[in-house]
């Protein structure tokens, strides 16, 4: 399978991987041939990627930290829980967090259970979700990146856990923020920015409550935005002050919101939400967390279409390890003239790399 842009796309192209709408319902199923309608359907959507089969990349294929229809289940199990909530508050009830404990521990247990037996670097889009899901996504999304750079910063088991139950809940104060703020398409007005900011005091208020959340998941949801320089929120908190989770959870936060759709812009490139995380080594995060990150993060997902320093096309393959940058590529054209395929490994050919995607290219054409 390929991943292409949605402005790329052509009719008879076949769908690799189903499209799920907020219910986990599949609005397209894999293997589904394209229309115009459906691409028009889609385009509608918001969704900037999608997989695609053909007969050069056939034998690629996604290896995801868990499962689909387990990735399925969280999310809806995350959505019903902070739907919950937030119908609560909107009634005036209180919210009992150690009823729903058990729930998000069981998320983080299996999610880590992933982690340590992946083998590679985790290489993965955001699925492709309507905008109705994002926060639930993307809480399940944070918790993967952060529980995979945290394994890699050498965490124990205990330290993992808490740090899971800290990036699953780290948004939960988004469930008293009216949706059709943080859904807005519009630039916020700075009312609406504050109230938006307002969600890690929420949820530092909800979860330091509980009996059975730990203290320390709250000042995740509390400090994921604090900055190494001061210029976060909402207590603008410098460095040694802010607790090693939520440091490990605003990388994961700004990689995934960068990398995942939203009402208001499309979806970056892992690589691109990469270059935005080193500009703000030593001012906002710490320069040892970014460079495992990205050691940690397959920066040209499998499936990606790139343009490779010699003029040659391909679609990356596989990974190499912790050598993000040089993954092993399927090359499929050479000079503008379709090629018989072969895998090129760029840990061999370390004169050769990669200086641009399809994607991003089309993506370009499309906005100019």
């Amino acid at each position: 399978m390929r991943i292409r842009s949605v402005n790329s796309l052509q009719v008879n192209d076949r769908l690799a991987k189903a499209i799920y709408n907020e219910n986990g319902q599949a609005l397209l199923n894999s293997g589904v041939l394209l229309t115009k309608t459906i691409i028009d359907r889609i385009k509608r959507k918001g969704i900037s990627f999608v997989y695609i089969e053909d007969n050069e990349t056939k034998d690629i294929y996604v290896d995801d930290v868990i499962p689909e229809h387990e990735k399925l289940k969280s999310v809806m199990e995350i959505e019903n829980n902070f739907g919950k909530m937030s119908r609560d508050i909107t009634l005036g009830k209180s919210i009992d967090m150690d009823k729903i404990s058990p729930t998000f521990g069981a998320i983080v247990k299996n999610i880590l259970h992933g982690i340590k037996d992946q083998k590679e670097v985790i290489s993965m889009l955001s699925d492709v979700y309507c905008y109705d899901s994002y926060v639930f996504q993307h809480s399940l999304n944070v918790t993967i990146y952060s529980l995979a750079l945290g394994n890699k910063l050498g965490l124990n088991d205990k330290q993992l856990n808490e740090l899971g139950m800290g990036a699953i809940l780290h948004d939960i104060g988004k469930v008293a923020i009216p949706v059709e703020i943080l859904n807005k398409q519009d630039k916020l007005t700075d009312e609406e920015f504050q109230l938006i900011q307002e969600h890690s005091t929420i949820g530092f208020d909800l979860l330091r409550k509980s009996q059975t959340i730990s203290l320390i998941a709250a000042h995740c949801a509390y400090q994921h935005h604090e900055r190494l320089d001061g210029s976060g929120y909402p207590r603008g908190i410098k460095g040694k002050d802010i607790h090693l989770y939520a440091k490990i959870i605003g990388i994961a936060d700004v990689f995934d919101a960068v990398t995942g759709n939203r009402v208001y812009r499309k979806a970056k490139l892992p690589h691109e939400a990469l270059d935005i995380l080193y500009a703000g080594v030593n001012t906002l995060y710490e320069k040892e967390m970014v460079e495992v990150f990205s050691r940690t993060v397959a920066l040209y997902p499998v499936g990606l279409e790139v343009v490779l320093s010699n003029g040659h096309v391909g679609v990356v393959a596989r990974q190499n390890g912790e050598f993000t940058t040089r993954p092993v590529v399927r090359v499929i054209e050479e000079n503008n003239i379709p090629v018989k395929p072969y895998d090129l490994d760029l840990m061999k050919q370390l004169d050769i790399t990669i200086v641009e995607c399809e994607v991003a290219l089309t993506q370009k054409m499309v906005g100019s």
